[in-house]
């Protein structure tokens, strides 16, 4: 008799659930973005003064800060160590019954952050000041302040029981800074199926921030590949009374002075066009014209002569770079060593290849005491994300509502994010960091008395949210 009645029991359990999960999901007011702008400020302040310098790293700390806020909010969450104190924090806000790794958003920050020089600093690092309308400290940019906003964004859609549809995933990661042994590589690699997604937000963008106005949302969607070559020169040791030609010091100074000036030929790809082609429409009229200039046969070697002159970045983004960054000879002061060594940090345009740049590296170099080597553990070639799809034209879509009059164009990075670990398992990976900046705030990031002004981070947190919202939930 049971077996009879089963389907029908079975039939009104779904009912029942379905209605309680529909009842959950149910939307409600919107939630107040000033106030949780301020309660994501004090999230931040937190986390800053978590010292989470890598190396060593100390994650597992701000992961089970996070994992404490997501519990008292009733957002199921993880804490997953991957190597001894350090880990990253899962959340997830499910949109139905069962996990939907084909339509998800991922939700990603890192926790660590380079390493400080307190004497450099006129506050203390891993203090948190207030001061002047800015928060100062480690990580206030990058990237504890995306930390705070993605974790304000899934609060504020609990909270409010907004009807989603499609999971919203929240990671922290870990080991960004170095891409070692707890990085997000790591996390794809033994726990994709936690964090298995089809869109993705991240840092990598950028809000720019012109004559207290927002001139333009750029959104990540490529990345250069971080590569670093070491140069060594060899020679004969010998007394320091007695110089020498083959000394290797003066061989490595000048192979150095040679490529720290070369110039790799500039190769604008499609996604550097179209940011020049889209920023052309709100720069100054002298700038503006270079920018068009590409795009003109005739005149574009012009054109990257002056756009690269004009700024680092752009100079950056037009090409491969070549940054001498560390160099290292001799052991006593009255020694001629017999080996002297320097690391290039190397940027290359995706697609690029690193074996056929150090080849021309010999070209330029052109000395036989001197060899090229490329260090382990390269970035990753990824290829751009789609700058058609549904996220890219939601962030295209929100960015003029939030920032009257900005435009929002696609974004080549010259720094390396987690981005290109997801895009290689075909995730539509995007880098918004949703803060207004000034070029000289931004300047600060990995830099002394790194800050973000308090203002640009509340709006960057109501911005994060809009896209978010807008995205996920239902319409």
């Amino acid at each position: 008799m049971f077996r009879r009645f089963y389907p029908i029991i079975l039939a009104f359990a779904w009912i029942v659930f379905a209605g309680g999960y529909a009842r959950a999901q149910a939307p409600s007011a919107q939630p107040d973005l000033g106030k949780l702008a301020e309660e994501a400020q004090g999230w931040l302040a937190d986390m800053v003064r978590i010292n989470t310098s890598n190396p060593p790293g100390n994650e597992m700390a701000v992961a089970k800060y996070i994992s404490g806020i997501l519990q008292k909010e009733g957002i199921p969450n993880e804490v997953v160590e991957i190597t001894p104190g350090r880990g990253v924090a899962i959340g997830r806000l499910q949109a139905g019954p069962l996990q939907d790794a084909a339509n998800a958003l991922l939700l990603v920050a890192h926790q660590d952050t380079v390493g400080v020089d307190p004497t450099k600093w006129s506050v203390d690092p891993f203090g948190a000041v207030i001061r002047e309308g800015y928060l100062y400290g480690r990580g206030s940019i990058d990237d504890k302040s995306m930390l705070a906003a993605n974790l304000a964004t899934v609060v504020a859609l609990k909270r409010t029981g907004a009807r989603l549809g499609r999971d919203v995933i929240f990671l922290a990661t870990a080991d960004e800074e170095q891409g070692g042994s707890a990085s997000i590589k790591v996390v794809i690699e033994k726990y994709w199926d936690k964090i298995a997604c089809a869109y993705a937000l991240n840092e990598g963008g950028r809000v720019v921030l012109k004559g207290g106005k927002v001139q333009y949302v750029g959104i990540q969607a490529s990345e250069k590949v971080s590569y670093n070559v070491i140069v060594t020169a060899t020679g004969p040791s010998g007394h320091g009374s007695m110089p020498r030609p083959d000394n290797a010091v003066v061989h490595l100074a000048a192979a150095i002075a040679k490529l720290g000036t070369y110039q790799v030929p500039a190769e604008p790809n499609t996604i550097t066009r179209r940011y020049f082609e889209q920023l052309a429409k709100v720069e100054e009229d002298d700038t503006a014209k270079w920018m068009r200039a590409l795009e003109q046969p005739e005149r574009a070697d012009l054109a990257v002569k002056h756009l690269s002159e004009a700024s680092p970045m752009w100079n950056s983004m037009l090409r491969d770079s070549i940054t001498p960054t560390i160099i290292n000879a001799g052991f006593r002061n009255n020694v001629i060593p017999s080996e002297a060594t320097a690391n290039l940090n190397v940027r290359m345009l995706p697609g690029h290849s690193i074996d056929e740049l150090i080849g021309q590296f010999g070209k330029v170099v052109s000395d036989p005491q001197v060899r090229f080597k490329l260090a382990p553990d390269p970035g990753e070639n990824a290829p751009p994300s789609d700058i058609t799809s549904p996220l890219y034209k939601t962030i295209e879509r929100i960015a003029p509502q939030d920032f009257s009059g900005a435009i929002a164009l696609p974004f080549l990075s010259t720094g390396a994010t987690d981005s290109s670990s997801l895009r290689l398992h075909k995730v539509q990976a995007y880098g918004l960091d949703p803060f207004p900046l000034t070029e000289g705030d931004d300047a600060r990031m990995h830099g002394d008395d790194e800050r973000i002004p308090i203002e640009s981070f509340r709006k960057g947190v109501a911005f994060l949210y809009h896209v978010v919202s807008d995205f996920a939930s239902t319409k």
